[in-house]
């Protein structure tokens, strides 16, 4: 997007609270187009379910242009005595297992506490300020599982640095086709992709979204970043999906989808 726009631009990771830290810090900037929140699912969907937010996630920012997706992976350090899925299953229903998460309300923690309900194991999850810190844990043998996102883990499994059991979709991942998919492993319809997208404080001009959707648009269809998503096992938005309006949409359809889950989890933040 810089050579499109012909500005730099500048990557500033704010951890803390699941993320809704960094999305405060969009809501309260100023809507002049220079401050762009990149977020996802667990940021712009989950967190307002489980955290009591001084913002509102639809009303209070607008929506630029959609990101790629990912499903997730579940992931074990690779010292873990288990085979498959269901040895996978077994030992975690015999054994505490330490999970690592990204935060309260991230993908990774609302994915595992749903998984521990089906699978009726006891999990202890531990919080971290980011999911690439949970996974250097992970592969250190330190915890012993993660839900995370394939895009974050491929290159660690590719490695044989940790094990994968499952990919959280209906097919599987083209990069790594010998990873089956949770319905062919016995844990049919745990369907969990991570999409993301880019977001702007409310009252940003329509032309200033209009100028950085086309960017994000553009970016996507470069041919070098097209082969960096697949290498990731990530998928790009279909062509009709990649406007504000789509964005906006596809949010508060997941809103309405997944707090409800939320709230009859009893899935909260301390």
């Amino acid at each position: 997007m810089s050579a499109d726009l012909g500005q730099p631009i500048v990557i500033e990771n704010v951890a803390g609270a699941g993320g809704s830290i960094g999305v405060g810090r969009v809501v309260h900037a100023a809507p002049d187009g220079y401050t762009i929140g990149v977020g996802n699912w667990s940021t712009h969907v989950l967190n307002g379910g489980i955290y009591t937010l001084p913002y509102n996630l639809l009303d209070d920012l607008a929506p630029v242009a959609p990101l790629p997706s990912t499903p997730q992976l579940i992931v074990a350090k690779s010292s873990l005595p288990a085979a498959n899925f269901r040895e996978l299953v077994t030992w975690l229903q015999s054994n505490k297992a330490n999970v690592g998460t990204a935060g309260v309300g991230s993908a990774s923690h609302v994915s595992g506490l749903l998984f521990q309900n089906i699978a009726k194991a006891e999990l202890v999850f531990v919080s971290y300020r980011s999911a690439g810190a949970a996974l250097q844990d992970l592969v250190a043998g330190h915890i012993d599982l993660m839900f995370d996102q394939a895009s974050n883990s491929i290159p660690q499994v590719r490695a044989d640095a940790i094990k994968a059991f499952a990919v959280t979709s209906n097919s599987r991942l083209a990069v790594a086709p010998d990873i089956p998919t949770v319905d062919e492993v016995g844990l049919p319809g745990f369907y969990i992709s991570v999409w993301n997208g880019l977001w702007v404080p409310k009252g940003t001009g329509p032309d200033v979204i209009a100028r950085l959707n086309a960017a994000a648009v553009k970016a996507m269809v470069m041919p070098a970043l097209q082969k960096r998503f697949a290498e990731l096992g990530q998928d790009r938005p279909a062509p009709d999906q990649l406007s504000p309006a789509a964005l906006r949409a596809l949010q508060k359809a997941e809103i309405d989808k997944w707090w409800p889950i939320l709230e009859a989890a009893h899935i909260k933040a301390n």
